[in-house]
């Protein structure tokens, strides 16, 4: 059985007048709807002002008239001011929403050409959202002859389902092609796994605001990708605030509350002036979080309260601050077993849990070392002004040992670009030999012995702990030549280094206590200078 049609239109107060007997001679809107002999309308739910009622049982007779199969039910819709858009969707909405739709028996027209122009635009929303579970139909006077008028007129429906067109899902599929490679743009990669989770998150990244949460080991690309989806959320003008960046594992104590909140002047010693806080600043944009599993209990409750309701109180202050931003969160941890440990909410875990993403390691992807290599020395290349690239034998000397099984990758993407940057910066002539690479090989070996990579990368007592950080950069032999003292004190630079974004955010941890007694202070530059006492650059070990 064929289900029954029905229309949903606004009576046209002005379109759909006539009482003389030559309004047969005229085409109106609603009434030609149902004089159609290939449009059959079993159902027309006539939605009118008060001040319309008249008109829309004269409507109702009219169609009688010329359709009596067809059932007219009117529907008082009360609206102030008919071009009040907010007023007027809510209007809609609510009518929508009470009404016993029965999609399995019966099918749906929206009719939008009649009503304020306003009123049109609620009702395509309204149906495009599927609150009306139909399809458009627009009417409009017959283009014939001058003189040669046709009461019914022509008509024509509109399916929303942008599927069903063939240019139209042409164009969709050359979007969605551009922003898996905007998404990927410096990230890559061969390996299948991780093109669909690219393919997954370029969807919810277009169609959710909810929190996304990246997880993965340090090093796999997380903070890389977090960009990648802020920057494609921009170019969609999604969101208009800016990426605001942040490594949980730094903030510690008041700190981390005035960092993230913000503070008010005076509410701890040294808080001088106003500070508005990275959430306030992230406000319209996207926050994220990396290593968010290292947040304190206190920080975790202010930030839930501040995604659910969007308000925080900052630290010393009596008056609550708002700001709407996205988060994304990153984590090296399994936030499961933080939560077990009593280190992590649970009801923050449900909330940013929502869109987990797991980011593979590098060993996990050892088929996207290869191309790697080649950006990583394009990387070198703009850095630095200097093209470097690799000699035939040196090239598959160093996939054969990088791709193999003898390569831990303990630091994933870090590790690989350091080792290209330690290359190429030793291949003055700009080609890597195969004594650079077997050189290099060593110094990884040296790094990646069971003891170094337990620890994590941080300083551990004893000289055999400075031997594997500084064999790392410097291999074996030349660590091996250097004094203990030297050795040790290198190692702890080595580890502070690794763990920062920036020369200068290293340097301030390392002269934290010397600095208080000077004047003007030039962290970055004095390690600088220590760092060239043993033929090392910032790019050869800074973890940024």
């Amino acid at each position: 059985m064929n289900p029954r049609r029905v229309i949903f239109g606004l009576l046209g107060t002005t379109l759909d007048v006539g009482r003389a007997v030559n309004r047969w001679e005229r085409w109106r809107p609603t009434v030609s709807l149902c004089q159609h002999e290939d449009l059959a309308v079993d159902r027309l739910e006539l939605l009118h002002p008060r001040q319309g009622i008249n008109l829309a049982k004269q409507v109702s007779e009219d169609i009688a008239q010329v359709s009596p199969g067809t059932q007219v039910r009117l529907h008082l819709v009360e609206q102030r001011d008919p071009w009040d858009f907010e007023e007027v969707y809510t209007t809609l909405h609510d009518f929508a929403a009470a009404y016993p739709f029965d999609p399995e028996r019966e099918e749906y027209l929206v009719h939008i050409t009649t009503g304020t122009h306003v009123a049109q635009i609620c009702l395509f929303l309204l149906t495009e959202t599927r609150r009306f579970p139909a399809k458009l139909i627009q009417s409009s006077p017959s283009s014939g002859r001058p003189g040669m008028t046709d009461p019914a007129g022509q008509y024509r429906i509109i399916d929303l389902d942008l599927s069903r067109y063939d240019s139209i899902a042409a164009r969709h599929r050359v979007e969605f092609s551009d922003n898996i490679a905007g998404l990927k743009s410096g990230i890559v990669t061969r390996n299948a796994a991780f093109n669909r989770l690219i393919e997954e998150l370029e969807h919810v990244s277009a169609s959710s605001a909810d929190p996304i949460l990246l997880a993965g080991p340090t090093g796999a690309g997380k903070s890389q990708l977090a960009r990648r989806i802020y920057e494609l959320k921009k170019h969609r003008r999604q969101i208009e605030g800016p990426f605001v960046e942040v490594n949980c594992a730094t903030l510690r104590g008041d700190s981390a509350m005035s960092t993230l909140f913000g503070h008010r002047k005076g509410a701890f010693t040294g808080a001088a002036a106003d500070r508005a806080g990275l959430l306030k600043t992230a406000h319209k944009g996207v926050l994220f979080l990396d290593e968010i599993g290292e947040l304190g209990l206190d920080e975790q409750a202010m930030l839930l309260r501040a995604l659910e309701e969007k308000r925080f109180l900052p630290l010393g202050s009596d008056a609550e601050a708002t700001s709407d931003f996205q988060l994304i969160a990153g984590s090296n941890r399994d936030l499961l077993v933080r939560v077990g440990e009593g280190l992590f909410r649970e009801d923050l875990l449900a909330r940013i849990n929502l869109w987990t993403f797991g980011l593979p390691a590098l060993s996990d992807r050892r088929e996207d070392i290869e191309p790697n290599l080649e950006y990583e020395l394009a990387q070198f290349a703009r850095r630095v002004g200097r093209a470097v690239r690799f000699s035939t034998e040196a090239r598959e000397r160093y996939l054969s040992f990088a791709t193999g099984k003898e390569a831990a990758w303990p630091r994933n993407f870090r590790d690989l670009s350091a080792s290209v940057t330690r290359m190429a910066t030793l291949s003055a002539a700009g080609r890597i030999t195969e004594a650079v690479v077997e050189m290099e090989i060593q110094r990884l070996r040296a790094a990646w012995t069971p003891a170094s990579i337990e620890g994590g990368g941080e300083a551990r007592s004893g000289p055999s702990a400075g031997q594997d950080h500084c064999a790392e950069v410097l291999g074996v032999e030349r660590a091996r030549a250097l004094d203990r003292f030297d050795r040790v004190q290198l190692a702890d630079v080595l580890s502070v280094c690794r763990r920062s974004r920036t020369m200068s955010e290293a340097g301030r941890e390392l002269f934290a206590e010397s600095r208080k007694s000077k004047s003007s202070t030039n962290d970055a530059d004095r390690l600088r200078k220590y760092l060239a006492r043993f033929g090392l650059t910032w790019d050869m070990v800074g973890g940024g």
